[in-house]
Parts: structure tokens; C-alpha cells; sequence
């Protein structure tokens, strides 16, 4: 492992007692010594902190200290990064507004302020902002705040909101009157964080969140009426799927969906009669995935149904939508992979990945003609803004490369014309000619080709000497865009290269890409991410001594994984809220998110099969007598998706087992889940951390950055 020009000083780790824990399973037994970790009262803990066992909390604690002591010496250059990042941050930032009727509805940023605010402008007369939601205002006195969904009724006289004050996920439902400010006595906990409104706009639709967080059911309240006489639309006995619930722009529909990773199903009701039975569209059949899409008269349907691997788009009359009256639009093409779609009165737009990189077609409903929104970037990131309206000719969308800051459009579909809204404004100034963005294809051990994109000065030397941040993640058909991050620019401006590898388990290629990544086939997002280090290392863009592997939650799984097979690979791993503990999670079926994850990982508990597939790379269960490089793993407390146990009990066992005297570091959050701190500064702080130990590590901690 390379010399760094801070080491981290000598000093004694927490060793947490061992307490052998035996399990049998498929008649393999097993031993987890610090399976004591696990709170035995973490539902109670997910919603009040305070009640985290004393010894367990002391140990997390002790965790915090030893990572404290040995990052002592960023604490300067953790607050220089801060200020860099802030500095590329316009604090009083805003969205562009878009339009529902009489009125434009957007989200800005005070200056200094952490939370968004919502407000509106009347489209005629007064020109003012009305500020409708002060998110600042909402989180006075809070440890931990976070807006969840924020809906306005059709009428614009109210507003449904929703936020979380633990972490946890647990959001709570509030209504407040427009013209007042005032916040109605309906208040509803323990919701999946949205609503949506009933045509009339005197009662919503949400989804609450059982004891295990699983939105188990969709009810229905009506304004003034008790909480508990909420009635009851449906509900979910399956534990192994999610489920929510939506309006439609039209406020035609209210629609119920219901998904694993594999499978879905819709259920829907009017919107103007909230007592009628919701209707089933397509009943749920392993394997078969569905989305639904307003079209007047028709729904239009986003499917895999028969052979269609990469999605087609089918259509149904929105009277009887039912899978026997479906009909095909858009046929399937293979290796054209159809991501969304979005209806309009007179197009069907759909957003999709061609060769590797999205695209946007337009298609008009009357003719059938199609055109496509193109860009000339060799890597680039493209998304659909939503919209309020349905009657309109405008789509609005966002675009931006690793070079090119973010950009809003709105493209006139009739004229083929796109306007520029607004280009994200970097403060402290960006040369977009200074860097270069790249797309490389890195070979497998199978001999596919795996897409990564890089990011770096056009004056860093690619001759083995740059360090490099290496990003992934390769789960749930995640696929990592190559967008603007003013934040990395830190780094690159130290002289880093900034990578994304584009890994098996995500949909960058299309979905056989995603199943070539998961379940029996999982090891090829761990060959792959290590077949890119390699490449890089050998075209000379850095050294292995030089990279820092960086990946968080499904991510960070993979850092663990990574770190297991090819510890001399990397010179430093960050793992970020990392899923590092599979089989015991896998094997744990009280847990929120654990029976709707088996379709993604495999179920060990009723397959022996699953159980070996998993317990080859779960990082927990492999971790040995190895020389790892330094590792930094972080987690919050009151994460529901990734427990907190997890990565402290990996850090403890990587202690216990590993050779070498290359330090763990784990910084956790007590006050946090899995998206780290609320507000965007904190986040900037907890961003500065990262970035300070990957300085640390390559040695270039005292680097003056580029301008």
C-alpha cells in the first residue's frame, strides 16, 4: 500500500466484545460474533433514537471518537472543501417554475437557508412570490428535518405536505390552508411521505407504513373527519412488495402501484369517487412489469410483457384498461431500452437508452410520426422534468454532460423548437474547456465491455500518477448518469480523475445488463468494477496504489465485496451507508426492506441455492486474513434501508481478521438515515469528509487545487 503524506496516527480502535451467535440454515451453520449489535427493539429505535440500547450506543460512540482522532488532521482542509463546495453553490438558487393553470409553482433557497422553500406566482397580476412552504421554518429546533412529497390541490387553495424528523422515513401528513397559512387539524403518521388529492380536494389518498415500515396500506381521508375513521382502500398482506399511491395530471384517476424488483401490479379507482373499488388492471405474474400512463381516453401501458425484454408500449381503453385489451404502439427493439414515458393530449414522449446514452423521442399521437431530442456529448445525462398539465405542446426537460452544468429547456413539440430556461450557475465560476469527459469501454473477465465514464483536467498527466476517485454501484437496474457534480470538481482540481463504472446490475446497456448483474450472476458487477480498475490503471490514467473505490448502500455492498477479492487493487475503499451484511439481512424477514429484496438478491431462507449464492460474496461472511487498504465506512442510525448494524459489525470483524496496519475508520450519524444529514450545507460537510480521507490517502491532502 502506497506511503501517504498523513498517515494516520497509531492509535488503539474500539475492540467491541465478542458474543458467538450460532445459526443453522440449509444444515450450514454459521457463528456472528457480533450479532449483539442489532438492537432487538430497532422499530422502536427508527422512531425515537433515544431508546438505543446503552452499550450499543456506547460503542457506536467510541467509533466516532477513533474516526475523529485519526481524521484530526483535515479538520482544516475538511473546512477549505467546504467552502469550495458552497462556493460552486448559488445559495439562492431557484427552480424554474412551471405552470397548472393560474399559477407557475416552484422551489427556491434563501441565502444560507439548508431547506428549500415552496412558492407560486400568479401568471397574471401581482408578480410577487407566495411562498407556500419555508422548509428553513419547519426545521427550527430539529436535529434532523427532511421535506417529503408537497402536493397542491387542483383548486390551489391547499397544500399536502410531508416530512420526516428522525431519519427514519417516517413521514407525517399535514394540510395547510393557502390564503391562511394555517395548518389544518389533519395530521396523519406513519406515511410513505405523499399523498394524492381526491377530484373534489376535500380529502387525499396515502399510503401508511406498518410497525416493519412497509407501506402495507392505501386509505382515504376525508378533510375534518377523525384520522382513525380513515377508510380503508386496500391493502397489501404481501410483505414482499412496495406500494403507493398517485393522481394523475388530468385528476382523472387515482392509481394504486403495487412492485417488487420483478413484478407489478396496478389497482385503480376514479378520482372523484373515493368509495368506489379500486379496479385491478393486471393481476401480478412473476416476472411481468408494468407502468401506466394517462392518455385521455386510453392508458398508455410501459411493459415487458412476452419477449420484451427492453419494453414496448402498449395501449387500453381507460374504461376497461385490463391486460386482454391491451394493444401494441411501440413494438420492442431490442437493445433499445425504454425507460419512462409521459402522455400529453397530443404526445406520447418517451425517454430511452440507445447504444448506451438516453435519448428523448416525441411521438405524435394522430400520425404516429416520431422525431428524437439529440445532443453531441460522448457522455451525458438526460432526464423529463414532470408537468402539471396535460393540454399542452410544451415538454420540459433537463440535460447536462460531466463537463456541462445542468440545463432546463422547454421544447415545443408542434414546432420542434427548445427554449433555454435557465444553465445552474457556478459561483465561483467554471470553465467547461478546462476538463475533459470521456467514455471508455473496459474489458471483463468474460470479455464484456463495461462503459465508464471519466472526468479530469485537461493538464492532469495521464501517466500513472493521478490519483482517482472510482465510483459504482451495479443494483436494482440503477444506472448511474454521467451528469454535473460541482462537487467532485474538488477533487479533479487537485489533480483526480473522477470515474463512473458502469457496472453489471444496472440497465446502461440495457436489461439483460441488469440480469447479467444480479441473483446467481451477481459476481459479474464485482469482476466488472474491478476489470475497470484495472484498465485504468494499465492506460495509464492512475496507478492501483492511486484509486480510491467509493460506492454507497447497494454501492457500498459492492465496495465490501470488492474489497474482499482484490484488496491490492485499490488503495483506499469509502463504503457510504454500506449493504455489507446480505445473508443476515437476506435471512432476516422481519426487517422493512428484506421480502421485497428477495426478487433482487435471491431468498436464502427458503433456498439453499440463494443461501450459497449469497454467502460467496456477502463482504460480511468473507471477510479474512487479508491486507486490506485503509476503508472508511459510514452509516446513520436510524437508516430502515441499510440498519446501522451492519456496517459496525463489518468494521468490527475487519479489525478482528484482517493483516496489515492499514486502519477502518466508521463515522456514524446519530442523528441521521440512510441519505446522511438533512439540509444541503450539512450534506456539503459530510461530502468534505469523504473527500478530506481521499486526499489523506493519496497523498494529496496539501495540494492547492487548479483554477
Amino acid at each position: 500500500m502506497m506511503t501517504t503524506t498523513m498517515p494516520f496516527e497509531q492509535a488503539q480502535p474500539p475492540r467491541p466484545e465478542q458474543r458467538p451467535h450460532s445459526d443453522t440454515r440449509h444444515g450450514i451453520a454459521r457463528s456472528d460474533e457480533y450479532a449483539w449489535m442489532r438492537a432487538e427493539n430497532w422499530q422502536e429505535v427508527f422512531r425515537d433514537p433515544s431508546r438505543l440500547d446503552p452499550a450499543i450506543r456506547a460503542h457506536l460512540e467510541a467509533e466516532n471518537s477513533y474516526q475523529e482522532r485519526l481524521m484530526a488532521d483535515t479538520v482544516e482542509l475538511r473546512k477549505i472543501l467546504f467552502s469550495e463546495m458552497k462556493g460552486r453553490i448559488r445559495e439562492d438558487d431557484s427552480s424554474v417554475p412551471m405552470r397548472d393553470g393560474p399559477y407557475a409553482y416552484g422551489s427556491s433557497y434563501r441565502l444560507g437557508g439548508q431547506h428549500p422553500r415552496y412558492f407560486r406566482k400568479a401568471l397574471e397580476g401581482a408578480p410577487d412570490e407566495e411562498i407556500l412552504l419555508d422548509g428553513d421554518r419547519e426545521a427550527e429546533g430539529k436535529a434532523y428535518f427532511q421535506l417529503g412529497g408537497i402536493d397542491h390541490s387542483s383548486d390551489h387553495k391547499r397544500l399536502l405536505w410531508a416530512y420526516d424528523d428522525k431519519g427514519s422515513e417516517f413521514y407525517t401528513l399535514r394540510v395547510r390552508d393557502i390564503a391562511t397559512g394555517a395548518e389544518l387539524p389533519d395530521r396523519v403518521e406513519s406515511t410513505g411521505g405523499g399523498g394524492a388529492w381526491a377530484a373534489d380536494n376535500d380529502g387525499f389518498f396515502y399510503t401508511l407504513l406498518d410497525d416493519n415500515h412497509r407501506p402495507s396500506k392505501v386509505l382515504f381521508h376525508r378533510l375534518g373527519d377523525d384520522i382513525a375513521n380513515a377508510r380503508l382502500i386496500y391493502e397489501e398482506t404481501d410483505p414482499g412488495f412496495f406500494m403507493s399511491v398517485g393522481g394523475t395530471r388530468r385528476n382523472d384517476w387515482i392509481m394504486i402501484s403495487i412492485s417488487d424488483h420483478e413484478t407489478s401490479e396496478y389497482r385503480i379507482l376514479p378520482a372523484a369517487d373515493p368509495f368506489a373499488e379500486p379496479r385491478l388492471v393486471a393481476p401480478r405474474e412473476t416476472g411481468l412489469q408494468y407502468d401506466l400512463e394517462e392518455g385521455g381516453d386510453v392508458f398508455f401501458i410501459l411493459t415487458n410483457e412476452g419477449d420484451a425484454k427492453d419494453f414496448k408500449i402498449m395501449t387500453a381503453p381507460a374504461t376497461d384498461p385490463v391486460r386482454a385489451n391491451w394493444e401494441e404502439l411501440v413494438p420492442h427493439q431490442p437493445g433499445r431500452l425504454i425507460l419512462s414515458i409521459a402522455g400529453f393530449s397530443n404526445y406520447l414522449v418517451r425517454l430511452e437508452r440507445f447504444e448506451g446514452l438516453p435519448r428523448i423521442v416525441v411521438r405524435e399521437r394522430a400520425t404516429g410520426e416520431e422525431h428524437a431530442i439529440a445532443f453531441d456529448e460522448e457522455a451525458y445525462s438526460l432526464g423529463m422534468a414532470g408537468s402539471y398539465e396535460y393540454d399542452t405542446d410544451v415538454l420540459r426537460f433537463s440535460y447536462s454532460s460531466m463537463t456541462t452544468p445542468a440545463q432546463v429547456f422547454d421544447y415545443d413539440m408542434r414546432t420542434r423548437t427548445r427554449t433555454l430556461l435557465k444553465t445552474q450557475e457556478v459561483p465561483s465560476g467554471h470553465d467547461p474547456d478546462a476538463y475533459v469527459t470521456r467514455r471508455l469501454m473496459a474489458a471483463a473477465e468474460d470479455g464484456e465491455m463495461v462503459p465508464v465514464s471519466l472526468l479530469y483536467r485537461r493538464d492532469t498527466p495521464l501517466d500513472g500518477s493521478a490519483p482517482c476517485l472510482l465510483y459504482g454501484y451495479g443494483s436494482y437496474g440503477i444506472s448511474i448518469p454521467a451528469s454535473f457534480n460541482t462537487n467532485c470538481l474538488s477533487l479533479v482540481d487537485r489533480g483526480f480523475v473522477y470515474a463512473i463504472a458502469h457496472v453489471r446490475g444496472g440497465k446502461d446497456k440495457g436489461y439483460s445488463w441488469y440480469d447479467d448483474g444480479k441473483r446467481a450472476h451477481k459476481q459479474n458487477t464485482f469482476r466488472d468494477f474491478i476489470a475497470v480498475a484495472k484498465h485504468l490503471a494499465g492506460e495509464g490514467y492512475t496507478a492501483h496504489d492511486r484509486i480510491v473505490a467509493h460506492g454507497g448502500s447497494a454501492g457500498g455492498m459492492l465496495m465490501g465485496a470488492v474489497a474482499n477479492i482484490a484488496p491490492e487493487v485499490f488503495g483506499a475503499i469509502i463504503a457510504e451507508v454500506p449493504f455489507v451484511d446480505v445473508l443476515n439481512t437476506m435471512l432476516d424477514a422481519s426487517l422493512p426492506l428484506t421480502p421485497p429484496e428477495w426478487p433482487e438478491w435471491g431468498n436464502p431462507i427458503a433456498s439453499e441455492k440463494d443461501y450459497k449464492t449469497i454467502a460467496a460474496y456477502s463482504p460480511y461472511d468473507n471477510v479474512g486474513a487479508r491486507d486490506y487498504p485503509p476503508i472508511l465506512a459510514l452509516a446513520g442510525l436510524t437508516d430502515p434501508r441499510v440498519t446501522y448494524w451492519e456496517p459496525a459489525k463489518w468494521v468490527a470483524r475487519l479489525r478482528d481478521r484482517k493483516s496489515g496496519d492499514n486502519p477502518v475508520l466508521f463515522k456514524i450519524n446519530m442523528d441521521s438515515g440512510h441519505a446522511g444529514a438533512s439540509g444541503r450545507f450539512s450534506r456539503l460537510e459530510e461530502i468534505a469528509y469523504t473527500y478530506a480521507f481521499a486526499l489523506k490517502v493519496t497523498g494529496r491532502a496539501g495540494v492547492t487545487p487548479v483554477s
